[in-house]
């Protein structure tokens, strides 16, 4: 039978998947906390919906900086789609773009950013790591606005590495047949299988900039007229930061609890950041998103659109292009639903007076 959730898509991604490559995608830092929580957060909000109200013709089309999408779930950005599929980020481009979704290309695609905006017809954005050697960054943020992406989202919570023990346990690293595209022919190419350590936490304690500051979302402007999101911001005090900065956007994220144990649930971090910027820019959000009724909490608390991760990797493990777009269908498909039954039409209409926390 077709999977009919994401919890089915999962558990098929956990039979096909490499157990080295499954612990990569699933796992999250040290106990596995952060990540934990990321997904209980949402069981402590629940719904307050108003009945008796037209939800005949409900509409989910909105926008992400301007590009028009059909419904406010977008992609996130991970690493090394390769493992998933032999065709790797183009074929995950494929299939967000018969979604009508926007995809977040990571710098650590196993396929080029040049490959993966042939590939697509969706709007793309470009996730940036800010390297040692910063000509490398600018090199990737001048590549991709000629490639015709529409933003770069910039990675602020990984000056180091969360440690991911499962990752240790495996020694894991790229398997010699896959390298990192947008780096093809360079020693940067490849973290390698390390014995007893993770080869990408190798990778990243030598390639990428510990003394990263908001100096840097400056210096990135300076290289680029694309407009920049500011990923993994969690509070109230730095989301006012990057709008100083110049932040067209940002995603309240904890790197899929694979960074800080302990840390702040996404959903639960939501509320002040929107409370910070108070428009002044756009507010995404990522981080355990499995039903539609987290997307519909996470949208009512402020955020203009989610970001999904895990489960568009799992419907690429279960069939490529056609995976990738059933998991946004069918999480369009719930939200729609719910909507519908909380007694709302439009996106307009989520506000958080739907909301209650258990036990209030």
């Amino acid at each position: 039978m077709e999977p009919i959730n994401i919890a089915d898509y999962e558990a098929l991604a956990a039979r096909r998947l490499p157990p080295s490559a499954w612990d990569y995608y699933r796992s999250g830092c040290d106990d596995e906390v952060t990540l934990e929580t990321n997904r209980a957060a949402y069981a402590r909000l629940q719904l307050r919906p108003r009945v008796l109200v037209d939800v005949s013709h409900i509409s989910l089309a909105t926008t992400a900086l301007g590009a028009e999408v059909r419904s406010p779930l977008l992609v996130a950005p991970t690493a090394y789609h390769g493992l998933a599929h032999v065709e790797g980020e183009c074929e995950t481009a494929r299939g967000t773009s018969a979604a009508s979704s926007l995809m977040v290309v990571s710098t650590m695609a196993n396929r080029s950013l040049e490959d993966v905006a042939t590939a697509a017809t969706c709007p793309l954005w470009f996730q940036l790591y800010v390297y040692r050697d910063r000509s490398l960054s600018e090199q990737l943020a001048r590549r991709a606005e000629a490639a015709g992406y529409r933003a770069l989202v910039l990675t602020a919570d990984t000056p180091r590495l969360g440690r991911r023990e499962r990752d240790i346990r495996n020694g894991f690293g790229l398997p010699p047949h896959l390298h990192m595209g947008n780096f093809a022919g360079e020693a940067r190419e490849q973290p390698g299988q390390e014995p007893g350590a993770s080869g990408l936490a190798v990778y990243a304690d030598a390639q990428l900039d510990t003394s990263l500051t908001w100096e840097a979302l400056d210096w990135l402007r300076s290289v680029t007229t694309l407009p920049i999101v500011v990923k993994g911001i969690l509070t109230a005090e730095d989301a006012a930061l990057a709008g100083e900065h110049g932040a067209a956007g940002i995603i309240v994220s904890n790197h899929g609890g694979r960074q800080l144990e302990s840390g702040l649930a996404t959903i639960e971090a939501l509320p002040e950041v929107v409370a910070a910027v108070a428009g002044r820019c756009e507010v995404y959000m990522d981080g355990g998103i499995r039903r539609g009724t987290d997307a519909l909490k996470a949208l009512a608390l402020g955020a203009r659109a989610v970001l999904l991760g895990r489960p568009i990797l799992w419907g690429l493990v279960a069939s490529g292009q056609s995976g990738v777009a059933r998991v946004l269908d069918l999480l369009t498909l719930e939200l729609e639903l719910a909507m519908a039954l909380v007694g709302a039409s439009s996106l307009d209409a989520l506000t958080p007076a739907l909301l209650r926390y258990r036990g209030y």
